[in-house]
């Protein structure tokens, strides 16, 4: 039997085709149901995102070439098209990989965390599905466990790497603390969205989401308990922001220096933190040059994302040494598994003659035997049936001058000299 994993991923083929190998959430199960008709795949997980799509299986040996046989035919394509994209892993390198990209080691965003969810989503399906057994169940239940020891004990997700995290980074550098300011997010987007909760989780005080449409602002504010209005509304509002947040698709500046000098006298000159997100730029470079306005473009920010990175590949370096011992210890109790079928034979033979020894002495006690006489008598002839073909074993390994077996009793039985 065999560890084999398959994919390919955002290091290895373009988005064109990686959407052509993709299953989405109606195919995995056909996918799943597929690939385990196969009579030599035993166990099958698939875990597939817009960055990767993976196939881990556990096999009969000598047959890891069926996976990328079955991964062509699945999508309909010619052999050998998908080769030059395609990674395999085989045996402790699988193990290997599946711990690296549960911990975010692997991921486009070094570190990210929402990997970890995702194989968990696809375990589910598989577990679902029936195509995930003993060993790989064993195995993805070990990287939920080394993942969150990765976590634990380095700092590999405690730096921002996101444009998102690290506005709100520097904005808790500024305001000490956020629970007294007003943010005022411009656009509703997935990147001021992120921002939005990274605000909302920091405790900020008050958080007023400004767009074009509406109602789209109106979902995000319900969710960070703040509250919409439209983007025209927006030089009414301005004077009450601590913190200004932009980040639209639009083509022109919608924040003036004029609108900016009217809100800072209204503030009485107190100053404004503000971040724009946006290309093109949302707010006129001029009004950087104002007194008491600190604003910060997405360059700025990516010189902090730059070094919390570095942080990361330093954190990562001590990951690598957890991986590298956790694929050791999850080796160690795969080999205790050839021992299984050892441990159970001896178990059935010692409870078979234990349960015959016991209807005798049962029978016994009826025929009106002392009670002590008869467990005497049980427990003596269970020592003796036990040990006898031991002994007989080490016996004759002692006739013939093989002093492997004595050994391996002494320390089978934990007999010191």
């Amino acid at each position: 039997m065999q560890f084999v994993t398959y994919g390919i991923n955002h290091n290895t083929a373009p988005v064109h085709i990686r959407e052509n190998i993709a299953f989405n959430a109606d195919v995995l199960p056909v996918a799943l149901a597929s690939i385990k008709q196969h009579p030599d795949v035993i166990e099958a997980v698939i875990v597939s995102t817009c960055n990767r799509t993976e196939i881990y299986c556990y096999l009969n040996d000598d047959c890891d070439n069926i996976v990328s046989s079955w991964l062509h035919q699945f999508h309909q394509q010619s052999d050998g098209d998908l080769d030059e994209f395609l990674y395999c892993h085989q045996g402790n390198d699988a193990i290997r990989h599946l711990l690296r990209v549960a911990c975010g080691l692997d991921s486009m965003v070094l570190g990210e965390p929402q990997i970890l969810g995702q194989i968990k989503s696809a375990y589910s399906q598989a577990l679902n599905m029936k195509t995930l057994g003993k060993i790989l169940g064993r195995l993805f239940q070990h990287a939920f466990t080394v993942a969150k020891q990765v976590r634990t004990d380095t700092a590999i997700g405690n730096s921002p790497v996101s444009v998102a995290f690290a506005a709100v980074s520097l904005a808790k550098q500024i305001f000490s603390n956020l629970s007294d300011s007003t943010a005022l997010l411009i656009g509703a987007g997935d990147t001021i969205e992120l921002t939005a909760r990274h605000l909302y989780d920091n405790g900020t005080g008050r958080i007023i989401i400004a767009n074009r449409t509406i109602e789209r602002a109106h979902n995000l504010a319900t969710q960070v308990n703040g509250y919409a209005i439209s983007l025209s509304e927006m030089p009414a509002h301005l004077p009450e922001a601590d913190i200004v947040i932009s980040s639209t698709a639009s083509q022109l500046p919608i924040l003036g220096k004029g609108t900016v000098e009217r809100a800072l006298k209204q503030r009485k000159r107190r100053p404004i933190f503000m971040v724009d997100i946006a290309v093109p730029r949302d707010i006129e470079p001029e009004v950087g040059l104002l007194e008491d306005i600190y604003l910060y473009c997405v360059d700025d920010l990516h010189e902090i994302i730059d070094e919390n990175l570095q942080s990361r590949r330093d954190a990562a370096q001590q990951a690598e040494e957890i991986i590298d011992s956790q694929v050791d210890h999850f080796i160690g109790w795969l080999r205790t598994q050839d021992a299984v079928p050892v441990i159970r034979a001896i178990r059935d033979k010692a409870e078979s003659e234990s349960e015959l020894l016991l209807e005798k002495a049962k029978k016994q006690l009826e025929q009106g035997l002392p009670a002590e006489q008869v467990v005497n008598e049980l427990a003596r002839t269970l020592t003796k049936k036990l040990l006898h073909e031991p002994s007989r074993q080490l016996r004759q390994s002692g006739f013939n001058t093989d002093n492997n077996l004595i050994e391996s009793a002494r320390s089978l039985f934990n007999i010191k000299d």
